[in-house]
């Protein structure tokens, strides 16, 4: 995937860490592109009342969305990373990282890095609207999702798996028709359900 290493500057050397060290926290510019050369690094988002959401975590040949998302749009990091075990890794600079992606090979491996975590971070979608509603109830999330999902099921709508499943069995209307949707934001306004 990269550049020959030896196209680095000196001062760019693999950096090797122990398991529990901060990488990087949220709210905070990106220092650059992590490379995970070995080890491994749980990225998660801090809530409201002090815990912590896992998002994913970055193993070798794989990116880190947050810090690239933070890298291409100059935006502060929206996470933190911790190593789960010793790790070495390599942080590509700012300006290292834009020459490169100048690069049509490098680019385009590295956009293709996206599309698997990016479907993997879809899944995430209801995990956090259950924790946002948790946090709003002063509840686990797991109880927040047991919570909707029963009332979706006492409205006679299917509540068997996650929200595409709900809305794609809402009684009388077409699949993610607009009266499907309509139906669902009528329901949802009278019950208070999220």
């Amino acid at each position: 995937m990269l550049p020959s290493l030896a196209n680095l500057q000196p001062a760019i050397a693999p950096v090797s860490v122990p398991a529990g060290t901060a990488l990087f926290t949220e709210n905070t510019p990106c220092q650059g592109l992590g490379l995970v050369l070995e080890g491994e690094i749980k990225v998660a988002r801090g809530s409201g009342n002090g815990r912590s959401l896992e998002l994913y975590r970055v193993v070798p040949g794989e990116l880190c969305l947050v810090s690239s998302a933070c890298l291409f749009g100059t935006q502060p990091l929206s996470a933190h990373g911790v190593t789960t075990r010793p790790s070495t890794r390599l942080l590509i600079p700012p300006d290292v990282f834009n020459r490169w992606m100048e690069t049509p090979a490098f680019r385009n491996e590295v956009l293709g890095l996206f599309a698997e975590p990016m479907a993997d971070l879809a899944s995430l979608i209801d995990a956090m609207a259950f924790q946002r509603l948790a946090d709003e109830l002063g509840t686990v999330r797991e109880i927040a999702s047991r919570l909707l999902l029963r009332r979706f099921g006492q409205k006679g709508w299917s509540a068997c798996h996650a929200s595409a499943s709900i809305l794609a069995t809402v009684p009388r209307c077409a699949p993610w028709s607009p009266s499907a949707r309509v139906h669902l934001n009528h329901a949802t306004a009278r019950t208070g359900a999220v």
